[in-house]
């Protein structure tokens, strides 16, 4: 289900899903105190039943719940609703359960315990990242990347550059911040029926790093060892 609104930071709606009523309750505090609507589910199945009628922008899910846990919300979430920004909480050092959220389909992760600050930020962060994904024209530094006609502009000048290179390049940029796994890369890109290896995508990071250098394109391309790749503007 694809979700296309147009709401302000001040009246969008987060849906905060934990088993820990106190942590549910501060989370929605901490939200509406800097202006955004909340709802609260206590699990994912519950999450589930109240999405279509509460409609929310975002979603801060729990990973370790009973009945559903915040895995197998995502996962769902993904496939019926695949424009919902998903920000998932972690207890500190749980690397392992941080790769397992990226790859079920989650957007960023806050670590336990957490400043309110930090966590409006990342909230912002997620809903900004998703309008720009909506808009199909994205705008990085100097460059502009625009899906509708497949063109690529870097200072005014056109960069023509194979089609796998341009939806990886668009992946990436679309969710600027945002790490994708190798596996979710390689799955939206090619496909999953993709029968090569990582190396592949390997070798198409590195050439569009050649294609486009910090200096003129204005983001960069890093490397997370153990999680996987991350566009991030740099001017």
């Amino acid at each position: 289900m694809n979700r296309n609104r147009s709401r302000n930071n001040s009246t969008s709606k987060i849906m905060v899903v934990d088993d820990d009523p106190y942590i549910r309750e501060l989370v929605c505090v901490q939200l509406k105190n800097a202006g955004f609507d909340a709802c609260e589910a206590k699990d994912g199945r519950d999450a589930l039943a109240r999405i279509a009628e509460e409609d929310p922008d975002l979603a801060v899910i729990d990973l370790m719940m009973p009945n559903m846990d915040g895995f197998d919300l995502c996962r769902t979430l993904r496939k019926y609703y695949e424009n919902l920004p998903v920000l998932m909480l972690t207890a500190k050092g749980e690397l392992p359960a941080k790769v397992k959220g990226f790859e079920a389909g989650a957007d960023d992760y806050l670590t336990k315990p957490f400043e309110a600050a930090e966590l409006i930020l990342r909230v912002k962060a997620l809903l900004r990242r998703f309008r720009i994904e909506a808009s199909q024209v994205i705008c990085l530094g100097n460059t502009i990347i625009d899906k509708n006609s497949r063109t690529i502009t870097v200072g005014g000048e056109r960069k023509d550059i194979p089609l796998k290179e341009f939806e990886l390049l668009f992946k990436l940029a679309g969710f600027p911040g945002r790490t994708f796994t190798r596996d979710q890369l390689i799955e939206d890109v090619w496909g999953y029926d993709f029968e090569g290896n990582e190396r592949t995508l390997d070798v198409h990071i590195g050439r569009l790093r050649e294609r486009f250098p910090e200096e003129s394109a204005g983001f960069k391309i890093s490397t997370l060892r153990g999680l996987g790749y991350r566009l991030e503007a740099t001017s």
